[in-house]
Formats: structure tokens, C-alpha cells, sequence
């Protein structure tokens, strides 16, 4: 095994915090992935990573050799872009992977223009409403929406969006409009599990500075882990439920449901497309979020502004 094998070998390690979920993603043996940092360790005279039977973690060492074998790798790809021609053409496969809802309506235009484009380049775009691991998984390049965490992989703003409550004007002549967030403890509660906590909701205080927020417990008659299913629930009259405002803005448009608690409204959420630092200078990756961002800055797109404004 090279020294550039075994660096990508404890890079994924590093990343996926395993070295059986290293060994999958890299398509080798578990064994062979402990060999390759087994190597870089030896040669080195020093420990990088601290295993355990239940956890794999980087040593002080092991961190700096990752920030600077991520650099490595980086570094190849730039040679090899500039190798091939700095402004290469898309081709392959370009695997993508972004929530059901956001990807139907505002991915899967870019996928179509980006592979219209590009006769050579093939899109394999998967819509699932949970967090993917774009290495273990096999995904060149995602779409995260809300904070994300410290990681590796390079983050691009696209857009924001908001998460609103909704219910339908059949259910509020009913039971009527809630006027605050307590009073949401006494209406039926559609949760979706894959926007936040099921047992209780966020709030920005009336007034109050960015950041401030009140929680609110509710008891949630249905639960659901599909954005389209809780949206499908309330438009059939089931409750109150709380999505993310592109999930329901049509709906909304149409008075088919109705914005409740504006006034309330928590800060809004980024979205972002996310992939390896080591893929920066894919061509296939440059053209993806070349093509997104024209889309998502088009004066024809409406989510961006809106929800920025």
C-alpha cells in the first residue's frame, strides 16, 4: 500500500470514527485499513488514533496529521483537475443526496439543467428526510438544511428557510386559532420528527433580541418522520403541525393552510450544500454548485428572497 492509499485509509477512519465503516466506504478489508494506519504510525513513531472496543478518536497528533493530510489530498485533485484541463467537463456519476421535499421542488432542476448541460455526466440523486454521512453512504455532494456541526467536509450557503406552524382553515373554524405558543398545549399536534424534538417547540419571544427563544411542550397526537406526511395530515384537517416554510408554501398560497404564530417565529435556518474538502476541484462538483447557486440567485427563484427578506 502507497502512502497516499494509507492517508486516505486513516482519513476516512478519522472521519467515520471506525475502521469496519472506513473499510465499507473505501471498499477494503477492515483488516487492510488497520495495516494502513498501523503504517503511517510506525513510520511516524507516533499514536494517532486512541481505540477502544466501542470508539475510534483522533490523538492531539492524529488531528494535526488530518488537517494536513486532508490539505495533501486537496492538493492532489487541484493537480489532477490541472492536469486533465483546468476547465475539465463533467463526466460520470455525480451522486447527490438532499430532504424529500426541498430536493423535489428545488434539486432535482438543478440535476435535470446540470445533466442537459453535460451529456456525459450522470446524476444518482437520493431524497431522504435524515442526515446522510456522504462518505459511509457513498455521496459526492449533499444538501444540509439547518447549523452544521464541525466536520471536514466543505460547506456552500445557498438559501435560508423558515419553520413556520400551520393548520388548516377547516380545522381552525373548529377549534380555533391559537394567539400564542402556550396555547398550542390545548390543539391537536401533528410532530414531525425530522425538523426537532417531538415533545416540545421553539420560540423567539415577541420583541426579544436574535437568539432568544422560549420552549414550549406539546403533546403530539401523531408523529410522523416524513415532512410530506405531516403536511398531507394537516391539510386534512388532523391538527396543528410545524414544518419548514418551503414544505408548505404552496399550500399556504392557496389558503389551503393557514401561517399561525408569524409573530413568534424563531430564526431562520441555513441551507447549504455540503461535500469532502478532498473534492473541491471535482469537475463535477464545480459544475453542481455552479449550476445551484445560478438557480438559487435567479430573479426567477422565489424561496431566496422571500425568505431572506
Amino acid at each position: 500500500m502507497d502512502r497516499l492509499d494509507a492517508l486516505r485509509s486513516f482519513l476516512a477512519v478519522a472521519d467515520l470514527a471506525s475502521f469496519a465503516a472506513a473499510a465499507r466506504a473505501l471498499r477494503c478489508s477492515p483488516a487492510a485499513a488497520t495495516r494502513a494506519v498501523a503504517m503511517i504510525e510506525a513510520e511516524l513513531g507516533v499514536v494517532l488514533l486512541h481505540r477502544t472496543t466501542r470508539v475510534v478518536r483522533l490523538t492531539e497528533a492524529g488531528a494535526l496529521y488530518a488537517e494536513h493530510g486532508r490539505r495533501i489530498l486537496a492538493d492532489m485533485e487541484a493537480a489532477r483537475s490541472l492536469v486533465r484541463g483546468e476547465h475539465a467537463s463533467p463526466r460520470g456519476t455525480l451522486s447527490v443526496t438532499a430532504p424529500v421535499v426541498f430536493g423535489r421542488l428545488h434539486v432535482l432542476p438543478i440535476a435535470e439543467a446540470l445533466a442537459a448541460a453535460h451529456p456525459a455526466l450522470a446524476i444518482r440523486l437520493t431524497l431522504v428526510d435524515r442526515v446522510t454521512h456522504l462518505v459511509e453512504e457513498g455521496f459526492d455532494i449533499g444538501v444540509r438544511i439547518g447549523a452544521l456541526p464541525d466536520s471536514a467536509l466543505v460547506a456552500v450557503p445557498l438559501t435560508q428557510v423558515r419553520r413556520v406552524v400551520v393548520a388548516s382553515p377547516a380545522y381552525l373554524a373548529t377549534h380555533g386559532e391559537p394567539r400564542s405558543p402556550d396555547e398550542l398545549r390545548h390543539h391537536a399536534i401533528i410532530a414531525f420528527d425530522g425538523l426537532e424534538a417531538t415533545d416540545a417547540w421553539r420560540f423567539a419571544p415577541p420583541g426579544q433580541t436574535a437568539g432568544a427563544s422560549v420552549r414550549v411542550a406539546v403533546s403530539p397526537r401523531l408523529i410522523v418522520n416524513s415532512a410530506d406526511a405531516a403536511t398531507a395530515a394537516a391539510l386534512h384537517g388532523r391538527g396543528i403541525t410545524r414544518v419548514l416554510s418551503y414544505q408548505v408554501e404552496e399550500a399556504v398560497r392557496d389558503d389551503r393552510l393557514r401561517h399561525l404564530l408569524r409573530a413568534h417565529e424563531p430564526p431562520s435556518v441555513p441551507v447549504s450544500l455540503v461535500f469532502q474538502a478532498s473534492r473541491r476541484s471535482s469537475a463535477n462538483i464545480i459544475a453542481f454548485v455552479r449550476e445551484a447557486r445560478m438557480q438559487f440567485h435567479s430573479p426567477t427563484f422565489e424561496l431566496a428572497p422571500r425568505e431572506r427578506a
